[in-house]
């Protein structure tokens, strides 16, 4: 869908804020106060969101949990929070790395390297998504709602049947081709235009929410630990041990002598403490459950 240039002004993302006139004239102090309280209007309007956020963290953990994939689109900053998102789920939840993962207009240099045209691009958006299945989501994230890239992307993406997720800061995108649109009211930018202020802002408290609400659903947390991560680091070492103490009311010596004979999975190492199994029964009482921690625990 071509755009007139004459919507493009139109657009929240575009207009003046009437609260940042003048801004250039203020002290650094008055620049950073203002920022600030614009910023505080971020959070509640995601919070204002919440049942459609719910309803789509519910789709997103129904297809996973039924074998799809989760892909996350952009262009610019929308396109490299997709790419944050998407890095920092493998070793948070111990999902696969091709579990989730993201689309980035102008291809992987664009994360590094500003690629600002390439976002004008439908065939590329297209051609993004065309290995998906039905049964698989995609997310796109476009401020304006109208990023060519990232529309094509998610026509395409509904054509093959997958269910659609548009995340924006628009709440009219025209002809939003999105199953279920997330558009938080943020206003006006401070700096007209640079939606890598609050819109990028509202983004990643979205796409936190989508994801670590769709991994709680899908068992990969217990309490509030997350029970899968994948210790790769002595920081994640330490946490797994920690978990470990805790849920499986141990000692931290007890603790990394469970883990080292459970392979390093907290899963594991918990029912091992808990139940005074093997870890080959633990594992198989854990496939039993479905995965779920909460379940094996009885």
């Amino acid at each position: 869908m071509a755009f007139r240039a004459s919507l493009y002004a139109r657009l929240p993302t575009e207009k003046p804020n009437p609260a940042t006139r003048h801004i250039d004239r203020r002290s650094t102090l008055e620049i950073v106060r203002l920022i600030n309280r614009q910023d505080a209007l971020v959070a509640p309007a995601v919070g204002a969101k919440a049942k459609a956020i719910a309803d789509a963290a519910d789709l997103i953990a129904r297809s996973l949990g039924a074998g799809g994939r989760l892909v996350i689109v952009g262009a610019g900053t929308s396109g490299r929070l997709g790419v944050l998102e998407a890095a920092e789920c493998p070793p948070t939840f111990g999902t696969p790395p091709s579990l989730i993962t993201a689309v980035m207009a102008g291809g992987r240099s664009a994360v590094f390297r500003s690629k600002e045209g390439a976002e004008d691009d439908p065939a590329a958006g297209a051609r993004a998504v065309g290995r998906l299945k039905k049964g698989d989501v995609v997310i796109g994230v476009a401020a304006s709602g109208i990023t060519a890239f990232v529309r094509a992307a998610l026509v395409r993406a509904s054509r093959l049947g997958c269910a659609t997720v548009l995340i924006t800061s628009n709440q009219k995108p025209a002809g939003a081709p999105a199953l279920i649109t997330l558009a938080p009211s943020v206003g006006p930018e401070v700096i007209a235009g640079s939606t890598r202020l609050k819109s990028a802002t509202a983004a990643k408290m979205v796409l936190n929410t989508l994801t670590v609400a769709a991994m709680i659903r899908l068992g990969k947390v217990y309490d509030h630990w997350m029970v899968d991560l994948k210790a790769t680091n002595r920081k994640l070492r330490l946490r797994s041990e920690r978990i470990v103490c805790d849920l499986g009311r141990v000692s931290p010596a007890r603790a990394r002598s469970l883990l080292k004979s459970a392979g390093g999975s907290v899963k594991l190492a918990v029912l091992m403490a808990r139940r005074g199994l093997s870890a080959g029964d633990a594992k198989a009482l854990l496939r039993k459950k479905g995965g779920s921690l909460r379940e094996a625990l009885g």
